[in-house]
């Protein structure tokens, strides 16, 4: 089918409009909608009508082409005639009488202007020029009259918050009339008492003056005691001489006492240690290195060889800083965990899939190999027309997910799988993946971030 979708009075249109052409961009609003129109009509074309730019997105939802396809879209339906015409043949097929109306040169009045502008990009009738700078100069009205509603709302709010204070700044004065009436008051109960306080200074000073005589007689009596105290502080003087020298000698004893006890420690510690020895051979414990089995060998998952076209399931997404990796794959014993198709599809997703595995698979071996890390790189599988039969490379461990089971809950199972303390870094740009397996303790990094360590082997 051709962009007119076979009518004959539209071929005619089309070839009026085609010495027609836009001054300026698009306006924002006609993209999203012209975007939205071949993102819904992108599903209906066969894979060889398909530019090989928007192949890629061939399997994606609507929705989600129109989000990550947007710019590509735009671009290919701007400079590939023949894929613009399909798409307004799609148009032309779900949309007849808007499509019949546009080459009449009667847009309807009932429908939204960013529509009939999106749908006179995609069918180019006579004047599909003036309709989409119509529907900018709309939509920017539209705007404009929206600012105006917020601004006017704003000022009545304000208004309102205006005649809230006053309310408020008349309720705070009556309350501090009224408060200045209790002060009043108060003072006036204070000088009452301040009356009566001066009556009872009088009666202190007499009785302060029969305290002053017999002060004197204190002072006669303490003077002789004085003389008895000093006698006994010469006394108390010469035993805390005497507890000093006792306490040094107590110092003394302590410091030998704890050396005697690091003697002891040390001595219970080594035992602890042979004794730890001694159960590693009665209990005959291989090497860490010679273990055959590793948590993530445990998972149940599908192995590359063991799958049938039901027992896979598909997704991935795509993240990014090279020495970084490599300071995370130096820890003790550190699992790598690679979302694989996500990292393929970001670096290389012009190749075919069994190609991205091959290279992503090969790139991980010389990694494994110059860490000395445990790796494992996870496919989503149910999107294969056959089983995957491939050997794994040298330390890379490969697993595609089963039937109803993403590559991403996969990874959180090898995530949960390994022990608690353990490093784990796990390569994925999708933002869920990296947060669920970051609450289960595991880092996260970039896939952006593994492909540029990769360029490096």
């Amino acid at each position: 089918m051709d962009g007119t979708g076979g009518n004959p009075q539209a071929e005619q249109n089309g070839d009026d409009a085609s010495a027609e052409s836009l001054d300026r961009p698009l306006p924002e609003g006609v993209r999203h909608r012209v975007v939205t129109l071949a993102a819904d009509a992108f599903g209906g074309l066969t894979h060889a009508e398909l530019p090989s730019q928007l192949r890629p997105y061939a399997r994606f939802t609507p929705n989600r082409r129109a989000k990550f396809a947007a710019t590509a879209l735009a671009a290919t339906l701007e400079g590939d005639p023949a894929f613009r015409q399909r798409i307004a043949g799609k148009l032309r097929e779900a949309q007849p009488e808007l499509a019949e109306a546009l080459d009449a040169g009667t847009p309807p009045p009932a429908v939204d202007p960013l529509d009939v502008a999106a749908a006179a990009y995609l069918l180019r009738p006579p004047g599909w020029v003036k309709l989409v700078a119509a529907a900018g100069e709309e939509a920017q009205r539209a705007h404009d009259e929206r600012v105006g509603e917020e601004a006017a709302r704003e000022v009545r709010q304000l208004r309102d918050e205006l005649a809230e204070v006053r309310d408020q700044a008349r309720a705070d004065a009556l309350k501090a009339r009224a408060d200045l009436e209790g002060v009043r008051k108060e003072a006036e109960a204070l000088q009452r008492r301040l009356r009566s306080a001066a009556s009872d200074v009088k009666r202190a000073e007499a009785a302060l003056r029969k305290v002053e005589a017999e002060l004197e007689e204190v002072r006669s009596t303490a003077a002789t005691e004085k003389t008895a105290a000093d006698s006994e502080a010469r006394r108390l003087k010469a035993r805390l001489t005497e507890s000093e020298s006792a306490l040094e000698a107590s110092r003394r004893a302590v410091r030998e006492g704890r050396s005697i006890e690091d003697v002891r420690l040390r001595l219970l510690l080594d035992t602890v240690l042979d004794a730890a020895a001694g159960l590693r051979r009665e209990l005959a414990l291989p090497p860490r290195d010679m273990m055959g089995v590793r948590p993530a060998d445990t998972v149940d998952a599908v192995k590359p060889g063991a799958i049938s076209p039901k027992d896979i399931a598909r997704r991935a997404l795509s993240e990014n800083d090279p020495a970084l990796l490599d300071q995370l794959l130096a820890l003790p014993q550190a699992h790598l965990v690679v979302d694989g198709y996500n990292v393929t599809k970001t670096g290389y997703p012009a190749l075919p899939l069994e190609k991205q595995r091959l290279r992503l698979l090969g790139g991980l071996a010389v990694l494994a190999a110059q860490s000395g890390a445990e790796v494992t790189c996870v496919f989503d599988g149910a999107d294969l027309d056959a089983p995957v039969l491939l050997a794994p490379p040298r330390g890379v461990r490969v697993l595609f997910s089963k039937a109803g089971e993403t590559a991403d809950e996969l990874i959180r199972r090898l995530v949960r799988a390994e022990p608690a303390g353990r490093p784990i870094v796990v390569v994925s740009a999708d933002r869920e993946v990296a947060d669920g397996v970051a609450r289960a303790g595991a880092r996260p990094v970039a896939s952006t971030l593994l492909l540029k360590r990769l360029a490096r082997v």
